[in-house]
Protein backbone atom coordinates (compact mmCIF):
# COMPACT_ATOMS: atom_id res chain seq x y z
CA UNK A 1 0.00 0.00 0.00
CA UNK A 2 1.29 3.42 -0.60
CA UNK A 3 3.21 5.63 1.55
CA UNK A 4 1.88 8.84 0.17
CA UNK A 5 0.51 10.86 2.48
CA UNK A 6 -0.06 13.94 0.74
CA UNK A 7 -3.86 15.06 -0.09
CA UNK A 8 -3.09 15.05 -3.90
CA UNK A 9 -4.00 11.85 -5.06
CA UNK A 10 -1.90 10.48 -7.94
CA UNK A 11 -3.85 9.89 -11.49
CA UNK A 12 -3.45 6.19 -11.84
CA UNK A 13 -4.89 5.39 -7.70
CA UNK A 14 -8.17 7.87 -8.92
CA UNK A 15 -8.36 5.62 -11.96
CA UNK A 16 -8.87 2.48 -9.88
CA UNK A 17 -11.47 3.77 -8.29
CA UNK A 18 -12.95 4.38 -11.15
CA UNK A 19 -13.06 1.22 -12.36
CA UNK A 20 -13.95 -0.36 -9.03
CA UNK A 21 -17.36 2.35 -9.24
CA UNK A 22 -18.11 0.51 -13.05
CA UNK A 23 -18.58 -2.44 -11.41
CA UNK A 24 -22.82 -3.66 -10.44
CA UNK A 25 -24.15 -2.20 -7.36
CA UNK A 26 -23.83 -3.95 -4.01
CA UNK A 27 -27.43 -4.76 -3.14
CA UNK A 28 -25.97 -5.85 0.57
CA UNK A 29 -28.93 -4.92 3.09
CA UNK A 30 -26.05 -4.25 5.91
CA UNK A 31 -24.33 -1.44 4.05
CA UNK A 32 -24.54 1.55 5.70
CA UNK A 33 -22.98 5.04 3.99
CA UNK A 34 -22.13 8.10 5.90
CA UNK A 35 -20.82 11.96 4.63
CA UNK A 36 -19.03 14.17 6.82
CA UNK A 37 -17.78 17.68 5.45
CA UNK A 38 -14.80 18.28 7.34
CA UNK A 39 -14.88 21.80 9.12
CA UNK A 40 -12.58 23.60 10.88
CA UNK A 41 -13.47 21.83 14.71
CA UNK A 42 -12.42 18.31 13.48
CA UNK A 43 -9.02 19.32 11.81
CA UNK A 44 -5.88 19.51 13.09
CA UNK A 45 -3.09 22.78 13.49
CA UNK A 46 -2.77 21.96 9.50
CA UNK A 47 -6.28 22.01 8.83
CA UNK A 48 -6.74 18.53 8.09
CA UNK A 49 -8.94 16.23 9.23
CA UNK A 50 -7.81 14.73 12.49
CA UNK A 51 -7.43 11.39 12.48
CA UNK A 52 -9.48 10.29 16.03
CA UNK A 53 -12.05 12.07 14.71
CA UNK A 54 -12.12 10.17 11.16
CA UNK A 55 -11.67 7.01 13.64
CA UNK A 56 -14.57 7.70 15.59
CA UNK A 57 -16.93 8.19 12.11
CA UNK A 58 -15.49 5.10 11.33
CA UNK A 59 -16.42 3.02 14.14
CA UNK A 60 -20.03 4.44 13.97
CA UNK A 61 -20.51 3.53 10.69
CA UNK A 62 -19.19 -0.41 10.99
CA UNK A 63 -21.67 -0.93 14.08
CA UNK A 64 -24.82 0.16 12.44
CA UNK A 65 -23.75 -1.66 9.91
CA UNK A 66 -23.02 -4.96 12.53
CA UNK A 67 -26.15 -4.03 14.15
CA UNK A 68 -28.17 -3.92 10.95
CA UNK A 69 -27.21 -7.63 10.45
CA UNK A 70 -27.19 -9.08 13.49
CA UNK A 71 -30.68 -7.23 14.94
CA UNK A 72 -29.15 -6.48 18.28
CA UNK A 73 -26.66 -4.14 20.24
CA UNK A 74 -22.75 -5.17 18.31
CA UNK A 75 -19.22 -4.35 20.41
CA UNK A 76 -16.29 -3.36 18.88
CA UNK A 77 -13.93 -6.42 19.33
CA UNK A 78 -10.98 -5.55 17.40
CA UNK A 79 -9.85 -3.42 14.02
CA UNK A 80 -6.78 -4.65 11.30
CA UNK A 81 -4.06 -2.49 10.09
CA UNK A 82 -5.57 0.55 9.09
CA UNK A 83 -2.67 2.55 6.79
CA UNK A 84 -3.98 6.12 5.98
CA UNK A 85 -2.90 7.38 2.36
CA UNK A 86 -3.37 10.80 2.12
CA UNK A 87 -4.95 13.92 4.85
CA UNK A 88 -8.13 15.51 4.45
CA UNK A 89 -8.65 19.11 4.33
CA UNK A 90 -11.10 21.15 5.36
CA UNK A 91 -13.88 21.69 3.04
CA UNK A 92 -13.75 18.51 1.79
CA UNK A 93 -15.90 15.34 2.24
CA UNK A 94 -14.92 12.54 3.97
CA UNK A 95 -17.75 9.49 2.11
CA UNK A 96 -17.40 6.35 4.57
CA UNK A 97 -18.65 3.07 3.59
CA UNK A 98 -19.50 0.07 5.63
CA UNK A 99 -21.07 -3.50 5.26
CA UNK A 100 -20.73 -6.80 6.59
CA UNK A 101 -18.59 -8.82 4.33
CA UNK A 102 -19.32 -12.03 6.25
CA UNK A 103 -21.33 -13.54 9.60
CA UNK A 104 -18.93 -16.54 11.84
CA UNK A 105 -20.58 -17.86 15.04
CA UNK A 106 -20.99 -14.57 17.09
CA UNK A 107 -18.88 -12.59 15.41
CA UNK A 108 -19.02 -10.48 12.09
CA UNK A 109 -16.11 -8.45 9.69
CA UNK A 110 -17.47 -5.73 8.52
CA UNK A 111 -15.28 -3.78 5.78
CA UNK A 112 -15.07 -0.16 5.89
CA UNK A 113 -13.82 2.13 3.11
CA UNK A 114 -12.81 5.80 3.33
CA UNK A 115 -12.85 8.11 0.72
CA UNK A 116 -12.57 11.83 0.29
CA UNK A 117 -14.36 14.21 -2.85
CA UNK A 118 -13.13 17.65 -3.53
CA UNK A 119 -16.68 19.71 -4.45
CA UNK A 120 -15.05 21.83 -6.22
CA UNK A 121 -13.28 19.65 -8.49
CA UNK A 122 -15.39 16.69 -8.60
CA UNK A 123 -12.70 14.48 -7.58
CA UNK A 124 -12.53 11.05 -5.27
CA UNK A 125 -9.99 9.17 -3.82
CA UNK A 126 -9.14 6.54 -1.60
CA UNK A 127 -7.90 7.53 2.24
CA UNK A 128 -7.91 3.76 3.63
CA UNK A 129 -9.97 0.42 3.61
CA UNK A 130 -10.12 -1.38 7.08
CA UNK A 131 -11.59 -4.68 8.49
CA UNK A 132 -13.82 -4.23 12.26
CA UNK A 133 -14.83 -7.41 14.10
CA UNK A 134 -17.86 -7.04 15.54
CA UNK A 135 -19.54 -9.38 18.43
CA UNK A 136 -22.62 -9.75 19.93
CA UNK A 137 -24.28 -11.95 22.81
CA UNK A 138 -26.78 -13.46 20.65
CA UNK A 139 -25.19 -17.12 19.51
CA UNK A 140 -27.17 -17.33 15.81
CA UNK A 141 -25.60 -14.48 14.65
CA UNK A 142 -23.77 -16.53 11.90
CA UNK A 143 -27.10 -18.42 10.94
CA UNK A 144 -28.08 -15.16 9.32
CA UNK A 145 -26.78 -15.23 5.89
CA UNK A 146 -24.85 -12.89 4.25
CA UNK A 147 -25.52 -13.35 0.41
CA UNK A 148 -23.00 -11.50 -2.20
CA UNK A 149 -24.01 -10.19 -5.20
CA UNK A 150 -21.01 -8.82 -6.78
CA UNK A 151 -18.00 -10.23 -8.01
CA UNK A 152 -16.18 -8.12 -4.92
CA UNK A 153 -18.79 -8.85 -2.79
CA UNK A 154 -17.90 -11.96 -3.42
CA UNK A 155 -14.13 -12.15 -2.90
CA UNK A 156 -14.86 -10.70 0.31
CA UNK A 157 -16.95 -13.14 1.72
CA UNK A 158 -14.70 -15.79 0.71
CA UNK A 159 -11.63 -14.13 1.94
CA UNK A 160 -12.96 -13.26 5.23
CA UNK A 161 -12.38 -16.82 6.60
CA UNK A 162 -8.66 -16.46 5.52
CA UNK A 163 -8.13 -12.97 7.45
CA UNK A 164 -9.85 -14.62 10.22
CA UNK A 165 -7.71 -16.85 10.42
CA UNK A 166 -4.73 -14.34 10.23
CA UNK A 167 -6.10 -12.41 13.02
CA UNK A 168 -6.20 -15.61 15.40
CA UNK A 169 -2.25 -16.14 14.66
CA UNK A 170 -1.66 -12.17 15.03
CA UNK A 171 -0.09 -12.86 18.86
CA UNK A 172 1.38 -15.81 17.77
CA UNK A 173 3.61 -14.54 15.15
CA UNK A 174 5.02 -12.05 17.37
CA UNK A 175 5.62 -14.31 20.31
CA UNK A 176 7.63 -16.72 17.23
CA UNK A 177 9.55 -13.33 16.13
CA UNK A 178 10.79 -12.60 19.50
CA UNK A 179 11.84 -15.85 20.29
CA UNK A 180 14.40 -15.34 16.90
CA UNK A 181 15.71 -12.60 18.69
CA UNK A 182 18.92 -13.39 16.98
CA UNK A 183 17.46 -12.30 13.62
CA UNK A 184 15.42 -8.47 15.23
CA UNK A 185 19.10 -7.37 16.35
CA UNK A 186 19.13 -3.65 15.66
CA UNK A 187 21.35 -1.26 17.09
CA UNK A 188 19.83 -0.03 20.03
CA UNK A 189 22.93 1.32 22.04
CA UNK A 190 23.30 4.26 23.35
CA UNK A 191 24.49 7.86 20.74
CA UNK A 192 25.02 10.85 21.53
CA UNK A 193 22.14 12.70 20.29
CA UNK A 194 19.96 9.72 21.41
CA UNK A 195 16.26 10.87 23.22
CA UNK A 196 15.56 9.06 26.72
CA UNK A 197 12.38 7.24 26.12
CA UNK A 198 10.96 8.18 29.17
CA UNK A 199 11.03 12.03 27.69
CA UNK A 200 8.42 10.72 25.68
CA UNK A 201 5.97 9.70 28.29
CA UNK A 202 2.43 10.72 28.28
CA UNK A 203 -0.38 10.08 30.75
CA UNK A 204 -3.41 11.18 31.04
CA UNK A 205 -7.37 10.70 31.88
CA UNK A 206 -10.77 11.03 30.51
CA UNK A 207 -13.93 11.09 31.96
CA UNK A 208 -16.46 9.33 29.99
CA UNK A 209 -19.74 11.41 29.96
CA UNK A 210 -22.82 10.05 27.79
CA UNK A 211 -21.75 12.06 24.52
CA UNK A 212 -18.94 9.64 24.94
CA UNK A 213 -21.33 6.43 25.16
CA UNK A 214 -23.43 4.92 22.77
CA UNK A 215 -26.61 3.53 22.67
CA UNK A 216 -25.91 0.94 25.08
CA UNK A 217 -24.18 3.00 27.46
CA UNK A 218 -20.94 1.86 26.68
CA UNK A 219 -17.51 3.90 25.00
CA UNK A 220 -17.59 3.90 21.53
CA UNK A 221 -15.03 2.03 20.13
CA UNK A 222 -13.96 4.87 18.30
CA UNK A 223 -13.79 7.28 20.42
CA UNK A 224 -11.26 5.54 22.47
CA UNK A 225 -9.13 5.53 19.83
CA UNK A 226 -9.29 9.11 19.50
CA UNK A 227 -8.43 9.78 23.02
CA UNK A 228 -5.28 6.78 22.16
CA UNK A 229 -4.25 9.07 18.64
CA UNK A 230 -4.49 11.96 20.82
CA UNK A 231 -1.45 10.77 23.68
CA UNK A 232 0.18 9.17 20.81
CA UNK A 233 0.92 12.12 18.96
CA UNK A 234 1.86 14.27 21.88
CA UNK A 235 4.57 11.44 22.74
CA UNK A 236 5.55 11.32 19.39
CA UNK A 237 6.13 15.02 18.78
CA UNK A 238 8.14 15.07 21.95
CA UNK A 239 10.68 12.45 20.22
CA UNK A 240 10.97 14.60 16.67
CA UNK A 241 9.98 18.17 18.28
CA UNK A 242 7.58 18.74 15.26
CA UNK A 243 4.02 17.75 14.51
CA UNK A 244 4.04 14.01 13.20
CA UNK A 245 1.74 12.96 11.01
CA UNK A 246 -0.12 9.26 11.88
CA UNK A 247 0.15 6.69 9.25
CA UNK A 248 -0.88 3.42 10.33
CA UNK A 249 -2.60 1.82 12.79
CA UNK A 250 -0.91 -1.54 14.11
CA UNK A 251 -4.00 -4.42 14.40
CA UNK A 252 -5.46 -4.04 18.06
CA UNK A 253 -7.94 -5.86 19.99
CA UNK A 254 -10.29 -4.32 22.44
CA UNK A 255 -10.19 -6.25 26.12
CA UNK A 256 -13.16 -5.55 27.75
CA UNK A 257 -15.82 -2.56 27.77
CA UNK A 258 -15.95 1.06 29.01
CA UNK A 259 -18.79 2.53 30.91
CA UNK A 260 -20.05 5.81 31.07
CA UNK A 261 -18.36 7.35 34.07
CA UNK A 262 -15.20 5.48 33.74
CA UNK A 263 -12.25 7.30 33.93
CA UNK A 264 -10.10 6.08 31.19
CA UNK A 265 -5.99 6.30 32.02
CA UNK A 266 -4.57 6.49 28.70
CA UNK A 267 -0.54 6.38 28.83
CA UNK A 268 1.76 6.33 25.96
CA UNK A 269 5.78 6.19 24.93
CA UNK A 270 7.91 5.89 22.14
CA UNK A 271 9.15 2.47 21.96
CA UNK A 272 11.04 2.41 19.09
CA UNK A 273 12.91 5.38 16.49
CA UNK A 274 13.50 4.18 12.46
CA UNK A 275 15.32 5.85 10.09
CA UNK A 276 11.50 7.73 9.12
CA UNK A 277 9.10 6.46 11.41
CA UNK A 278 8.52 6.31 14.92
CA UNK A 279 6.18 3.90 16.57
CA UNK A 280 4.03 4.73 19.70
CA UNK A 281 2.47 2.20 22.41
CA UNK A 282 -0.42 3.46 24.03
CA UNK A 283 -2.18 1.17 26.62
CA UNK A 284 -5.80 2.25 27.90
CA UNK A 285 -7.17 1.67 31.64
CA UNK A 286 -10.71 2.13 32.63
CA UNK A 287 -11.59 2.16 36.67
CA UNK A 288 -14.32 3.45 38.58
CA UNK A 289 -13.76 6.19 41.76
CA UNK A 290 -12.26 3.24 43.88
CA UNK A 291 -12.55 0.17 41.50
CA UNK A 292 -9.21 -1.51 40.09
CA UNK A 293 -8.08 -0.20 36.89
CA UNK A 294 -9.28 -2.49 34.11
CA UNK A 295 -7.51 -3.50 30.96
CA UNK A 296 -9.36 -2.17 28.12
CA UNK A 297 -6.88 -1.63 24.76
CA UNK A 298 -3.02 -1.22 23.32
CA UNK A 299 -2.01 0.43 20.29
CA UNK A 300 0.74 0.83 18.71
CA UNK A 301 0.78 3.76 15.87
CA UNK A 302 3.10 4.57 13.51
CA UNK A 303 4.17 8.17 12.86
CA UNK A 304 5.47 10.26 10.03
CA UNK A 305 7.61 13.50 10.10
CA UNK A 306 7.43 15.49 6.56
CA UNK A 307 8.72 18.43 4.95
CA UNK A 308 7.88 20.95 2.96
CA UNK A 309 7.42 18.48 -0.25
CA UNK A 310 5.81 16.36 2.05
CA UNK A 311 8.57 13.58 2.17
CA UNK A 312 9.58 12.00 5.53
CA UNK A 313 12.15 13.57 7.45
CA UNK A 314 15.12 11.44 9.54
CA UNK A 315 14.34 10.96 12.93
CA UNK A 316 16.40 10.91 15.91
CA UNK A 317 17.36 7.99 17.64
CA UNK A 318 15.69 6.90 21.35
CA UNK A 319 17.54 5.47 24.01
CA UNK A 320 14.68 2.62 25.46
CA UNK A 321 14.02 2.60 29.50
CA UNK A 322 15.76 -0.29 31.72
CA UNK A 323 14.11 -3.28 31.86
CA UNK A 324 10.58 -3.28 29.79
CA UNK A 325 12.01 -0.58 27.28
CA UNK A 326 14.19 -3.33 25.85
CA UNK A 327 11.40 -5.33 25.68
CA UNK A 328 9.21 -3.26 23.70
CA UNK A 329 12.33 -1.87 21.50
CA UNK A 330 12.43 -5.43 20.71
CA UNK A 331 8.55 -6.14 19.76
CA UNK A 332 8.80 -2.37 17.82
CA UNK A 333 11.32 -4.79 15.43
CA UNK A 334 8.88 -7.52 15.53
CA UNK A 335 6.03 -5.62 14.17
CA UNK A 336 7.80 -3.20 11.65
CA UNK A 337 9.00 -6.98 10.11
CA UNK A 338 4.90 -7.97 10.05
CA UNK A 339 4.22 -4.64 8.62
CA UNK A 340 6.68 -5.32 5.85
CA UNK A 341 5.39 -9.06 5.28
CA UNK A 342 1.65 -7.70 5.18
CA UNK A 343 2.63 -4.88 2.75
CA UNK A 344 4.31 -6.71 0.48
CA UNK A 345 2.88 -10.06 0.41
CA UNK A 346 -0.73 -9.17 1.82
CA UNK A 347 -1.46 -5.55 0.91
CA UNK A 348 0.03 -5.79 -2.56
CA UNK A 349 -2.59 -6.16 -5.71
CA UNK A 350 -2.54 -9.81 -7.47
CA UNK A 351 0.44 -10.09 -9.81
CA UNK A 352 2.86 -6.92 -8.24
CA UNK A 353 3.53 -9.85 -5.10
CA UNK A 354 7.13 -11.27 -6.37
CA UNK A 355 7.41 -14.81 -7.35
CA UNK A 356 10.96 -15.11 -5.83
CA UNK A 357 9.21 -14.39 -2.65
CA UNK A 358 11.52 -16.46 -0.08
CA UNK A 359 9.74 -18.53 2.43
CA UNK A 360 10.60 -18.52 5.95
CA UNK A 361 8.94 -19.70 9.27
CA UNK A 362 8.00 -15.89 10.00
CA UNK A 363 6.37 -15.23 6.48
CA UNK A 364 4.50 -18.04 6.27
CA UNK A 365 1.10 -16.65 7.95
CA UNK A 366 1.13 -14.20 4.68
CA UNK A 367 2.65 -16.37 2.06
CA UNK A 368 -0.41 -18.85 3.22
CA UNK A 369 -2.72 -16.32 3.40
CA UNK A 370 -1.62 -14.56 0.24
CA UNK A 371 -1.61 -18.41 -1.79
CA UNK A 372 -5.31 -19.18 -0.94
CA UNK A 373 -6.49 -15.11 -1.19
CA UNK A 374 -5.86 -15.30 -4.60
CA UNK A 375 -7.47 -18.50 -5.63
CA UNK A 376 -10.33 -17.80 -3.74
CA UNK A 377 -10.18 -14.35 -6.28
CA UNK A 378 -9.59 -15.89 -9.10
CA UNK A 379 -12.46 -18.47 -8.69
CA UNK A 380 -14.79 -15.42 -7.80
CA UNK A 381 -14.29 -13.56 -11.42
CA UNK A 382 -17.61 -13.38 -13.19
CA UNK A 383 -16.42 -13.47 -16.69
CA UNK A 384 -14.69 -16.49 -17.36
CA UNK A 385 -15.80 -17.97 -20.98
CA UNK A 386 -16.58 -21.62 -22.07
CA UNK A 387 -13.60 -22.57 -24.75
CA UNK A 388 -14.58 -26.20 -25.29
CA UNK A 389 -16.67 -29.16 -23.61
CA UNK A 390 -16.26 -32.83 -23.88
CA UNK A 391 -18.52 -35.32 -21.95
CA UNK A 392 -19.42 -32.88 -19.36
CA UNK A 393 -15.78 -31.71 -18.95
CA UNK A 394 -15.37 -27.88 -19.30
CA UNK A 395 -12.71 -25.87 -20.02
CA UNK A 396 -13.23 -21.88 -19.53
CA UNK A 397 -10.47 -18.91 -19.84
CA UNK A 398 -10.19 -15.65 -18.78
CA UNK A 399 -8.09 -12.81 -19.87
CA UNK A 400 -7.08 -10.06 -17.83
CA UNK A 401 -4.98 -7.29 -19.92
CA UNK A 402 -1.58 -9.84 -20.19
CA UNK A 403 -2.57 -12.52 -17.88
CA UNK A 404 -4.08 -15.93 -19.49
CA UNK A 405 -5.97 -17.86 -16.90
CA UNK A 406 -7.73 -21.33 -17.25
CA UNK A 407 -10.66 -23.35 -15.48
CA UNK A 408 -11.21 -27.20 -16.03
CA UNK A 409 -14.37 -28.65 -14.01
CA UNK A 410 -16.67 -31.84 -13.50
CA UNK A 411 -18.52 -33.44 -11.51
CA UNK A 412 -17.18 -36.65 -9.80
CA UNK A 413 -19.06 -39.16 -8.47
CA UNK A 414 -17.09 -38.97 -5.17
CA UNK A 415 -18.05 -36.84 -1.76
CA UNK A 416 -16.14 -34.11 -1.11
CA UNK A 417 -14.61 -34.57 1.92
CA UNK A 418 -12.41 -37.65 -0.17
CA UNK A 419 -11.84 -35.43 -3.12
CA UNK A 420 -10.03 -33.20 -1.13
CA UNK A 421 -7.72 -35.73 0.78
CA UNK A 422 -6.87 -37.42 -2.07
CA UNK A 423 -6.35 -34.22 -4.17
CA UNK A 424 -4.32 -32.93 -1.32
CA UNK A 425 -1.93 -35.44 -1.64
CA UNK A 426 0.50 -33.95 -3.70
CA UNK A 427 3.06 -36.51 -3.85
CA UNK A 428 0.13 -39.39 -5.15
CA UNK A 429 -0.13 -36.72 -7.90
CA UNK A 430 2.55 -38.69 -10.43
CA UNK A 431 0.16 -41.84 -10.35
CA UNK A 432 -2.32 -39.81 -11.88
CA UNK A 433 -0.70 -37.03 -14.08
CA UNK A 434 2.64 -38.16 -15.98
CA UNK A 435 3.73 -35.03 -16.12
CA UNK A 436 4.55 -34.76 -12.73
CA UNK A 437 7.68 -36.80 -12.92
CA UNK A 438 8.88 -36.44 -9.06
CA UNK A 439 6.64 -34.32 -6.47
CA UNK A 440 8.85 -34.43 -3.44
CA UNK A 441 7.82 -33.21 0.08
CA UNK A 442 10.38 -30.64 1.48
CA UNK A 443 9.09 -30.03 4.32
CA UNK A 444 5.05 -30.01 6.58
CA UNK A 445 4.82 -26.74 7.90
CA UNK A 446 1.67 -27.41 10.03
CA UNK A 447 -1.40 -29.56 9.12
CA UNK A 448 -2.79 -27.46 6.46
CA UNK A 449 0.47 -25.73 4.41
CA UNK A 450 3.34 -27.92 2.54
CA UNK A 451 6.13 -27.27 0.70
CA UNK A 452 7.17 -29.58 -2.26
CA UNK A 453 9.62 -29.40 -4.91
CA UNK A 454 7.79 -30.69 -8.17
CA UNK A 455 10.09 -32.03 -11.42
CA UNK A 456 8.50 -32.00 -14.88
CA UNK A 457 9.71 -32.14 -18.14
CA UNK A 458 9.85 -28.99 -19.89
CA UNK A 459 9.09 -29.55 -23.86
CA UNK A 460 13.33 -28.97 -24.69
CA UNK A 461 14.54 -31.94 -23.32
CA UNK A 462 15.39 -30.89 -20.19
CA UNK A 463 13.59 -30.67 -16.35
CA UNK A 464 12.43 -27.90 -15.43
CA UNK A 465 11.66 -27.86 -10.99
CA UNK A 466 9.03 -25.51 -9.16
CA UNK A 467 9.29 -24.78 -5.06
CA UNK A 468 5.30 -24.72 -4.39
CA UNK A 469 3.67 -23.98 -1.15
CA UNK A 470 0.69 -25.32 -0.81
CA UNK A 471 -2.07 -24.74 1.18
CA UNK A 472 -5.23 -26.88 2.15
CA UNK A 473 -8.52 -25.15 3.57
CA UNK A 474 -11.61 -26.90 5.17
CA UNK A 475 -14.47 -25.29 4.34
CA UNK A 476 -15.61 -22.64 7.13
CA UNK A 477 -18.94 -22.42 6.10
CA UNK A 478 -22.22 -24.29 4.19
CA UNK A 479 -21.66 -23.45 0.81
CA UNK A 480 -17.93 -22.83 0.97
CA UNK A 481 -15.80 -24.97 -1.46
CA UNK A 482 -12.47 -26.78 0.02
CA UNK A 483 -9.65 -25.47 -1.55
CA UNK A 484 -5.86 -26.67 -2.41
CA UNK A 485 -3.97 -23.48 -3.63
CA UNK A 486 -0.44 -23.59 -5.10
CA UNK A 487 1.87 -20.86 -5.60
CA UNK A 488 5.80 -20.85 -6.17
CA UNK A 489 8.52 -19.62 -3.47
CA UNK A 490 11.71 -19.39 -2.90
CA UNK A 491 13.84 -21.94 -0.48
CA UNK A 492 17.62 -20.75 0.76
CA UNK A 493 17.92 -24.49 0.77
CA UNK A 494 16.66 -25.65 -2.20
CA UNK A 495 18.48 -22.72 -5.12
CA UNK A 496 18.07 -23.60 -8.97
CA UNK A 497 20.64 -26.44 -9.56
CA UNK A 498 22.15 -27.40 -13.14
CA UNK A 499 20.40 -29.45 -15.29
CA UNK A 500 17.11 -28.16 -14.22
CA UNK A 501 15.03 -24.89 -15.22
CA UNK A 502 13.50 -23.17 -12.32
CA UNK A 503 9.44 -22.45 -13.04
CA UNK A 504 7.61 -20.29 -10.99
CA UNK A 505 3.79 -20.34 -10.83
CA UNK A 506 1.69 -17.52 -9.76
CA UNK A 507 -1.59 -19.01 -8.81
CA UNK A 508 -3.21 -22.57 -9.57
CA UNK A 509 -5.57 -25.00 -7.54
CA UNK A 510 -8.25 -26.93 -7.07
CA UNK A 511 -11.45 -26.22 -5.53
CA UNK A 512 -13.95 -28.73 -4.44
CA UNK A 513 -17.38 -27.80 -3.56
CA UNK A 514 -20.06 -30.58 -2.21
CA UNK A 515 -23.19 -31.13 -4.98
CA UNK A 516 -26.11 -33.46 -4.71
CA UNK A 517 -26.33 -37.35 -4.25
CA UNK A 518 -22.53 -37.22 -2.86
CA UNK A 519 -21.12 -35.94 -5.66
CA UNK A 520 -18.57 -32.90 -5.97
CA UNK A 521 -18.05 -30.54 -8.56
CA UNK A 522 -13.93 -29.89 -9.25
CA UNK A 523 -12.49 -27.05 -10.71
CA UNK A 524 -8.80 -26.49 -11.24
CA UNK A 525 -7.37 -23.01 -11.59
CA UNK A 526 -4.36 -22.04 -13.25
CA UNK A 527 -2.88 -18.10 -13.89
CA UNK A 528 -0.84 -19.26 -16.73
CA UNK A 529 2.64 -17.97 -16.86
CA UNK A 530 4.87 -18.32 -19.88
CA UNK A 531 5.79 -21.91 -19.06
CA UNK A 532 2.21 -23.17 -19.16
CA UNK A 533 1.03 -21.15 -22.10
CA UNK A 534 2.41 -23.25 -24.85
CA UNK A 535 0.81 -26.10 -23.69
CA UNK A 536 -2.88 -25.03 -22.99
CA UNK A 537 -2.63 -22.59 -26.46
CA UNK A 538 -3.71 -25.69 -28.59
CA UNK A 539 -6.55 -26.61 -26.14
CA UNK A 540 -8.20 -23.25 -25.99
CA UNK A 541 -7.69 -22.71 -29.91
CA UNK A 542 -9.43 -26.64 -30.59
CA UNK A 543 -6.91 -28.14 -31.76
CA UNK A 544 -6.50 -30.27 -29.09
CA UNK A 545 -8.23 -32.67 -26.06
CA UNK A 546 -5.61 -33.28 -24.11
CA UNK A 547 -7.07 -31.58 -20.82
CA UNK A 548 -9.85 -33.88 -21.18
CA UNK A 549 -7.80 -36.24 -20.78
CA UNK A 550 -5.90 -35.35 -17.96
CA UNK A 551 -8.76 -34.75 -16.18
CA UNK A 552 -10.51 -38.17 -16.75
CA UNK A 553 -7.25 -39.44 -15.64
CA UNK A 554 -7.78 -37.35 -12.33
CA UNK A 555 -11.41 -38.83 -12.20
CA UNK A 556 -10.45 -42.45 -12.50
CA UNK A 557 -8.34 -42.07 -9.85
CA UNK A 558 -10.71 -40.30 -7.65
CA UNK A 559 -13.22 -42.55 -8.37
CA UNK A 560 -11.11 -45.85 -7.70
CA UNK A 561 -10.20 -44.88 -4.39
CA UNK A 562 -13.61 -43.45 -3.58
CA UNK A 563 -14.01 -45.80 -0.33
CA UNK A 564 -10.29 -47.11 -0.09
CA UNK A 565 -6.76 -46.50 -0.13
CA UNK A 566 -4.53 -45.16 -2.77
CA UNK A 567 -3.85 -47.38 -5.39
CA UNK A 568 -1.11 -46.61 -8.13
CA UNK A 569 -2.16 -47.67 -11.06
CA UNK A 570 -4.45 -46.29 -13.85
CA UNK A 571 -5.57 -47.09 -17.15
CA UNK A 572 -2.75 -47.40 -19.39
CA UNK A 573 -4.72 -45.89 -22.80
CA UNK A 574 -5.49 -42.85 -21.06
CA UNK A 575 -1.77 -42.33 -19.93
CA UNK A 576 -0.67 -42.84 -23.62
CA UNK A 577 -3.02 -40.09 -25.06
CA UNK A 578 -1.23 -37.03 -21.91
CA UNK A 579 0.34 -34.31 -24.13
CA UNK A 580 -0.69 -31.43 -22.10
CA UNK A 581 0.39 -30.91 -18.01
CA UNK A 582 -1.74 -28.50 -15.65
CA UNK A 583 0.79 -26.55 -14.30
CA UNK A 584 0.27 -26.90 -10.89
Amino acid sequence: MSSRLSGEPEKDEEEDEEEEEEEEESVNPTEVKMSQIVMPCHSNHRQELSVGELLKWMDCSACLSAERHAGCPCVTASIDDIHFEHTISVGQVVNIKAKVNRAFNTSMEVGIEVSCEDLFSDRHWRICHAYATFVTQRTNTGKKPIVPHTEKEQVEYSVAAERRRVRMVHDDIIKDLLSHGSNLQADNSAVDNAVAAEKTKVESVELVLPPHANHQVNTFGGQIMAWMVNVATISASRLCQAHPTLRTIDMFTFRGPSQVGDRLLLRAIVNNAFKNSIEVGVRAEAHQEEGPNRHINSAFMIFEVLDDHRKPCMLPRIRPEPLEGGRRFQEAIARKKIRLDRKYIISRKQGEVPLSVPWNPRNQVYLSYNNVSALKMLAARNNWRLSSEKDKVRLYTLEQKSMLSIRVESEVDVPAHRAFCLLAEMSNRPSWDTHYQKCELIHQVDEDDFLYRVVTPSGEGILQDFILLACKRKPCGSGDPYVIALRSVSLPTHPPTEGYNRGEVLCAGFTILETKNNMSLISYYNQASPEVLPYISTDIAGLSSSFYHIFCSCSQYLTRNRLGTFQASLHSKVLSELKLTWYY
